[in-house]
Order: C-alpha cells, then sequence, then structure tokens
C-alpha cells in the first residue's frame, strides 16, 4: 500500500457541479484526482482551512460519536478502482478489536483529515490512475502544504469569473460569509484586470 497526502481540491473540468481531490503519493510524484460531490468537499475544504461551523457537519460528528465510544479511526485503504469508482474502506480500533467498514472514498477522506489518520491506496489503483508530475508542480504543490490557508485561494484564484461567482453564491447560502468575502474580493480583482 501506498501512503497518499491531500493536495488540495478544485473545480472538476470532467464533471459540473462536482470537485477533484487531488491526492499526491508520499514522497514521489504520482497525483491521483478523485471526483468527489459538494457537500464532501465542502466538508474536507471546511477542516482543512480550519474553519468551525456553528454546528457539527455530520463528519465531525461522526467521529464525536465514535470517540465518544472509545473507537479510532487508524486508517483509509482504497482498495478499488472500477468504472471510475474508487472503493474505499475505514478501519478502526476499539483498543481490543480491529474492524472494516466500507465507505465512499470521499466520506473515508473526509473523516481520515479531522483524525489525521493515514490514506493509503494500492500500487495497482496507483499504476492505473495516476498522473505523474514535474518538480515544477512539485514545486508549487509543496508551497501550498507548507502554507495551508492558500490551498482554497489557489484553487479559486483558477476559476473563472462564473465559477467563482457559483462558488459565492454556495458561501453566502451556507453562511460562510468569510469564505464569501474571500472569493468576492477575488472577483473583484479578477473583473478589474
Amino acid at each position: 500500500m501506498i501512503r497518499l497526502r491531500i493536495l488540495g481540491i478544485t473545480f472538476s473540468q470532467v464533471q459540473a457541479g462536482a470537485y477533484a481531490l487531488i491526492l499526491a503519493e508520499e514522497g514521489g510524484k504520482r497525483r491521483i484526482p478523485i471526483i468527489i460531490g459538494t457537500p464532501e468537499a465542502q466538508s474536507i475544504a471546511i477542516f482543512l482551512e480550519g474553519l468551525n461551523p456553528p454546528r457539527p457537519l455530520t463528519h465531525d460528528l461522526f467521529i464525536t460519536f465514535a470517540q465518544a465510544v472509545n473507537v479510532g479511526l487508524k486508517q483509509i485503504n482504497i482498495h478499488t478502482y472500477s468504472d471510475g469508482i474508487f472503493f474505499s474502506e475505514i478501519i478502526f480500533d476499539n483498543g481490543g478489536k480491529t474492524f472494516r467498514l466500507d465507505a465512499r472514498t470521499s466520506d473515508a477522506i473526509a473523516l481520515a483529515v479531522r483524525t489525521q489518520a493515514p490514506i493509503f491506496i494500492t500500487e495497482e489503483i496507483m499504476k492505473e490512475v495516476s498522473i505523474l508530475t514535474n518538480d515544477e508542480d512539485d514545486d508549487f504543490w509543496d508551497d501550498i502544504e507548507e502554507q495551508p490557508e492558500k490551498k482554497s485561494r489557489i484553487s479559486f484564484e483558477s476559476m473563472n469569473l462564473e465559477d467563482l461567482q457559483i462558488q459565492l453564491n454556495e458561501a453566502i447560502a451556507s453562511e460562510d460569509y468569510e469564505k464569501a468575502s474571500s472569493i468576492r474580493d477575488l472577483i473583484n480583482q479578477k473583473s478589474s484586470k
């Protein structure tokens, strides 16, 4: 199994209304884009950006429940890739017994980021779906990893004005005014060019 790390989330160029979660091989140059839905993308992004929603999100609630019953999330395994879909399992430990649960990859990763649980993928899947990057890409993403607050800003900067307006509307609808303010500033900056 190969350990992965999260590089960021951006709009999917393949599927409208979806996002691409970019995962990177630890210590390597291979990258994997995983298409995920808006709720999961928001859940992951909110945690990565260090935002505290006024009410717990579903993934937060799940982790709180697991902790309350003394169950720890040990790791995520992405074990199968079929017809464009990644299949994952979450491995839990309650101190005496280890057990596995089938999960959507996006949900598993949303839980993993909240517990700093490692994410793994098989070499077979990595060979089939990964994209090999060059050194320039590594430098770019290394800069992002060193400055996590820039993750969402970088992905927003790559969007066109129409996509930014959609993101602004979603941020306002979800009452994430800090994010909305940041997106509005970027829209104003791009509009003045």
